[in-house]
């Protein structure tokens, strides 16, 4: 996430929160720091919290970071209560080859957004996310939901639930049928696979 402040406030509106911890974010994995937007009295809150909700005895305490199955109890209150989802400002995601590629025998980096870099700033957009807190620290995990076809070229299995801009308050705001309703694959000609 390496949007400007100017791309944030034009995109969320105004927000209140530690603006010196906007940083550029170029790649964040599991288990680090990620910038989200969540409600606090009713005000619009940037903080950073860290990707993945430490995990159920069942996954031997790994940490889960995507959210796939919505009735889930282990999800279920966060999904249920809107004070407890986020919007998770992103420029651009990752989603590795399924299959290693055969000059290297790495897996590769496929890089997508919602459209071309202006001014060396690739478009803000917002996934949705869930959050808890924890003691010293949140934790935050993002929903998914079956790809669209410019993903699923690449991950068949699942992509990110993006939001479009009208949606944030209803995620932000709306009742568990909301949450059900905008759990769906962005739209094919609203994205590009950048590389």
């Amino acid at each position: 996430m390496t949007a400007s402040v100017d791309a944030m406030r034009q995109l969320f509106g105004p927000f209140k929160g530690d603006r010196a911890n906007l940083l550029a974010f170029p790649e964040i994995y599991p288990g680090q720091k990620a910038p989200v937007l969540h409600r606090e009295e009713s005000e619009l809150t940037y903080s950073l919290m860290t990707w993945g909700f430490p995990g159920p005895q069942a996954a031997k305490g790994r940490p889960v970071t995507n959210v796939r199955n919505l009735t889930s109890p282990f999800w279920r209150s966060a999904l249920n209560n809107p004070e407890r989802r986020c919007l998770v400002p992103v420029t651009r995601f990752c989603e590795w080859s399924q299959a290693p590629d055969p000059a290297t025998g790495r897996k590769v980096k496929h890089w997508f957004g919602t459209g071309e870099a202006k001014g060396g700033e690739d478009p803000l957009f917002a996934f949705a996310g869930i959050w808890r807190p924890g003691g010293e620290e949140n934790y935050m995990a993002f929903l998914t939901c079956a790809p669209n076809r410019i993903v699923g070229e690449v991950h068949p299995k699942a992509m990110p639930v993006m939001l479009a801009p009208r949606d944030h308050d209803r995620w932000l705001e709306g009742g568990f049928e909301d949450v059900e309703a905008l759990a769906q694959p962005y739209p094919d000609t609203d994205m590009i696979q950048i590389s």
